[in-house]
């Protein structure tokens, strides 16, 4: 029976199937991109704290981030 190899023991290489680049029109790396479009098509994983409302902490997501829009999906509530 032969050896098995644990994960950390294995060699491991990048696998690159095709190489392309982006068009600016359509988008950037992210470590190019502005911490505005991160602001306006991101998603904020939150760890929300008891007491306050999904309501409330959306509202303290809005202030501080200055924006309009903003929502939660789904209930926040533990």
């Amino acid at each position: 029976m032969p050896r098995l190899i644990a994960p950390w023991e294995r060699k491991r290489k990048i696998l690159i199937k095709a190489e392309d680049t982006t068009d600016p029109n359509y988008g950037c790396k992210p470590e190019e991109r502005p911490i505005k479009d991160y602001i306006r098509f991101g998603v904020i994983n939150l760890d929300k704290p008891s007491g306050p409302s999904s309501h409330e902490v959306t509202a303290w997501i809005k202030r501080i981030l200055n924006i309009e829009h903003a929502g939660h999906g789904g209930t926040l509530e533990v």
